[in-house]
């Protein structure tokens, strides 16, 4: 499979466009703000630079449509493990979710509904794939290059592409020799019939916890590779009565007071997720107590109960997961594999699982020690190659050298217990903030001051390694050498706080 990174990698380089039949170049526009990508990040963003009247914004998005993760992740029983009116835009709320935790159909209309709500479709250039950034000091302008050559220019840029947008398969000896179907949880064939057929799951995180109990009533028999069990806590799904969904439409501060309150349930469960404290112990019972209640196999149990603190790696959600691994036609291999063969999957005991299909929930290539794309900055230095041991940010959202240059889930934002859409929210407040400071001030860029980064760099990191995600386990939220560039190590409420207020101390004021 071909990543947007490699792709990006031999993409040629930007061409001065021309008019046809002469040499003389196009004059290209210069728009005030580019977001790439059209999903929740670069939606919101849009959004909220509109409310404050700033609309020269062109959302440049690789795909045929809108929806960024909710449009590509279409796999069965593919749901949010975050509540509803939690996983939604405070200033976008949707009264009508037909259930405690949507699906993806349900989060890709609102998705669709605050492009036609709040006309950013206007804005959005579908099949655009960027394949570089590059920024004109002289002139303070960014240009942004696709596949098809077409160059975009703006003042302030957003990368708003997300971490969970390029599809990751393991590094598994003979993934390319298997002669039968196979599909990824991020691309799903649903043109490919399951029934009756003998299927292997690889992988046992987020979506696999989902799709497995959605297979288990097709397939004449699934096996589920293991490589590491994850702690599965219970999800309290049930659908919204319509009384519900008609208070919050004719009352919409009671739906604000729900939001509040799972706020704040959810900054609770820090204490026990992102730190070791008593609280740990206690969430940990409430999952072992799931698994006992669930799974009465002793052995079964003792295959699936985690050997790493709660947190180290994502909690996952789910009351349907277990249930699934004890029908008849499944089956739990926890051998590492040896290799795929053309028949199936060869185990580290030396049995061929032979297979019709095999599925790969193995989640995403995150850029956490790199750029989906060449991004370059000042004198033409390339910020993939900056971040090739880990990714740094200050406050997540702006990097030394690259001026106006601003990212929704930067270095260091990920949440381990609250919403996303949390934090997004601060980061696109904050990216609002600096484009007012360029209006006001009339200046041509604000760059992060060096020191400054490194200062905040430090402190997060020292942070980190107080937490459960730093206490030795492999995880996705780490490089390979054990560097954490994905999580932020503190409650939400202190995210919002630090991404509050713009200091333009901390920046220097580049003038024309």
């Amino acid at each position: 499979m071909t990543t947007v990174v490699e792709k990006a990698k031999t993409a040629p380089r930007k061409r001065k466009a021309t008019r046809q039949g002469t040499s003389e170049p196009v004059k290209q526009d210069v728009h005030e703000v580019l977001i790439v990508g059209a999903g929740f990040g670069g939606l919101g963003t849009a959004l909220r630079l509109q409310q404050d009247g700033i609309r020269d914004v062109v959302i440049l998005e690789r795909a045929a449509d809108i929806g960024g993760t909710w449009r590509d992740n279409t796999y069965p029983g593919a749901a949010c493990d975050i509540p509803s009116n939690l996983y939604s835009f405070s200033f976008a709320p949707n009264p009508d979710w037909s259930r405690s935790f949507s699906g993806s159909g349900e989060i890709l209309k609102y998705v669709h509904y605050l492009a036609d709500r709040f006309n950013l479709r206007r804005m959005v250039r579908l099949n655009r794939n960027v394949t570089g950034l590059e920024y004109d000091e002289a002139a303070g302008v960014w240009s942004a290059v696709t596949a098809s050559g077409e160059v975009f220019r703006g003042r302030s840029v957003v990368m708003a592409q997300g971490p969970l947008s390029n599809p990751g398969l393991p590094k598994i000896a003979g993934i390319d020799s298997f002669k039968g179907h196979t599909v990824h949880s991020a691309q799903w064939d649903h043109e490919y019939d399951f029934t009756g057929k003998r299927v292997a799951v690889i992988g046992t995180g987020a979506s696999a916890v989902q799709i497995i109990p959605a297979l288990v009533p097709q397939a004449a028999k699934l096996k589920v590779f293991q490589r590491t069990p994850g702690w599965v806590l219970p999800k309290p799904d049930f659908a919204t009565p319509g009384w519900n969904r008609t208070l919050f439409r004719k009352v919409p501060a009671s739906q604000a007071a729900v939001r509040k309150a799972l706020y704040l349930g959810h900054e609770s469960v820090a204490l026990g997720i992102v730190w070791n404290s008593p609280l740990t112990r206690v969430v940990e019972k409430v999952a072992e107590a799931h698994l006992n209640r669930q799974v009465k196999d002793p052995w079964m149990r003792r295959q699936l109960k985690p050997d790493f603190r709660i947190g180290c790696k994502r909690v996952l959600m789910s009351s349907d997961y277990y249930p699934a691994l004890q029908q008849d036609n499944c089956e739990l291999v926890t051998w590492p594999i040896a290799r795929i063969s053309e028949q199936g999957i060869r185990t580290a005991e030396g049995i061929e699982h032979q297979f019709d299909c095999i599925v790969f929930a193995t989640g995403f290539d995150v850029s956490n020690a790199g750029t989906p794309f060449p991004v370059r900055g000042v004198g033409g230095r390339e910020l993939g190659q900056e971040w090739h041991r880990g990714a740094q940010a200050y406050k997540s959202i702006n990097v030394s050298g690259y001026p106006n240059l601003h990212m929704t889930f930067g270095p260091n934002s990920g949440p381990g217990h609250n919403s996303a859409l949390v934090y997004m929210e601060s980061q696109i407040e904050y990216i609002l903030k600096a484009v007012r400071v360029l209006r006001a001030l009339e200046i041509k860029a604000l760059d992060v001051k060096s020191h400054i980064q490194a200062r905040h760099n430090r402190e997060i990191q020292k942070r980190l390694a107080k937490t459960n995600w730093n206490s030795g386990c492999k995880s996705w939220y780490l490089t390979e050498d054990g560097f954490n560039a994905t999580m932020y190590p503190g409650f939400a409420t202190q995210y919002a706080r630090q991404m509050a207020s713009l200091d333009l101390k901390d920046y220097a004021l580049i003038r024309a």
